[in-house]
């Protein structure tokens, strides 16, 4: 152990001296596993702060929902032709299933309307995303309100005059710190009173959830709106009762659907029933292409490098024969030459990888600084990978320099100059 110790402190030490006493060389071998760690951690960091943010975004519509659509979210095996000609979810259907589902504990429908407008006094807003939505809405999504408070039940039901703003909307509405709640705005050309905002929720690469969204209740919204047309994007959502599982659920849904359609019993459902694990699902294959890809991508930037680095110890081992020799003539075993200039292959490595790690780290706050849309990590995980990649380059790419300098006959070695 003492040994390996005194071997590997060698190593080091004629790594630090190489790179001092060749300092261009050194720095042109060092430069390849650079930008290689460089490429694959970038990639791998990327990949990974997009996952993070699609799957937060995700995360917001719940793990124990249902959502009943015209299209599954999986594709559902390409036959987009026979999904366009079903109907979409309907009032009648919200009804259906709000009274006659027994697993469920709450029971939405929303539609969305895009590029409407706002007013309070002379600040106009246009190009404003509105959302008609029902009661249990709030439950299904898990909405916060920050300031204010929900709709009651009544205001839903009656489909009073009232808004709930999102943050970003409120802020921009009402300028200057105003308090909102209680003021009355125009919606669509409509009075409604403001009973509550939302608490932020940021950006994401799949939107910025309702920060940029006035909801309203949806009895309201019938009145001025055909709240049956293909443009107004209607969808349910059902939330499964504490303990019950989404298999059970979606046989539940299933028979109060087929039953509110009047399918006859061998017909296919008319519907689709989704949830988040079709999409994580799917994320997950994309992902995992994307991945591999990147890798294939950066290992050819370190193959490079392994070139550089493998050329560097040949010459040392070169330069440092003589040496050689005399420590075999001295007793030095094959295997502690072997090591030495695999320690001594490894250290340079290790030094490019980190690095690559740092301008990684400094591509992480430039682009924090420019993205809003996600926010870009350098996990501990991808250090670490960059570590031992670094390693493995070493390894491999001193391998045969060291292999060569371990095989020399000491006799021979002493006698080059």
């Amino acid at each position: 152990m003492f040994v390996f110790l005194k071997i590997l402190q060698e190593g080091v030490v004629l790594a630090v001296q190489e790179l001092w006493n060749n300092k261009l060389r050194s720095f042109l071998s060092v430069l390849g596993i650079t930008i290689g760690i460089f490429c694959v951690i970038s990639v791998l960091m990327m990949v990974d702060s997009v996952e993070k943010s699609i799957r937060g975004s995700l995360a917001r519509l719940g793990d124990d929902v249902v959502y009943i659509d015209r299209f599954p979210w999986d594709g559902g095996h390409g036959k987009w032709w026979l999904y366009l000609k079903r109907p979409y979810p309907n009032y009648k259907d919200y009804k259906a299933l709000q009274e006659n589902t027994t697993l469920a504990s709450a029971v939405s429908m929303r539609i969305i309307l895009g590029d409407k407008e706002l007013q309070y006094r002379d600040n106009k807003m246009t190009g404003v995303g509105m959302g008609a939505i029902t009661y249990d809405f709030g439950e299904v999504y898990n909405l916060d309100v920050e300031e204010g408070r929900y709709f009651t039940p009544q205001e839903t039901q009656m489909g009073q005059n009232t808004v709930i703003l999102g943050h970003s909307l409120a802020k921009e509405l009402f300028p200057f710190g105003a308090d909102p709640i209680g003021k009355e705005i125009k919606a669509m050309r409509k009075r409604v009173r403001v009973v509550g905002v939302l608490k932020k929720e940021g950006k994401s690469l799949l939107g910025d959830g309702f920060d940029n969204v006035a909801l309203l209740p949806y009895n309201f919204m019938r009145r001025y709106i055909d709240v049956n047309s293909r443009r107004v994007r209607p969808l349910l959502a059902v939330k499964a009762s504490e303990g019950v599982g989404l298999d059970d659920l979606k046989d539940d849904i299933r028979r109060v659907i087929r039953s509110s359609h009047k399918l006859r019993p061998r017909a296919e459902d008319d519907f689709a029933m989704n949830q988040v694990s079709l999409l994580s699902s799917f994320l997950d294959n994309i992902f995992a292409i994307v991945n591999f890809a990147g890798l294939i991508i950066g290992l050819f930037s370190i193959l490079v490098g392994g070139f550089g680095i493998a050329n560097i110890m040949f010459v040392s081992v070169k330069e440092r024969t003589n040496i050689i020799g005399i420590k075999k003539s001295l007793g030095a075993k094959s295997h502690f030459i072997l090591f030495e200039f695999l320690i001594e292959s490894v250290c340079l490595c290790i030094l490019g990888g980190l690095l690559g790690l740092v301008l990684v780290l400094g591509v992480t706050v430039i682009g924090n600084a420019f993205i809003d849309s996600f926010e870009l990590v350098l996990s501990f995980r991808n250090v670490v990978w960059g570590i031992l990649i670094s390693m493995v380059i070493g390894v491999v790419s001193g391998f045969l320099p060291a292999l060569s300098a371990a095989r020399m006959n000491p006799v021979e070695a002493i006698r080059q100059k």
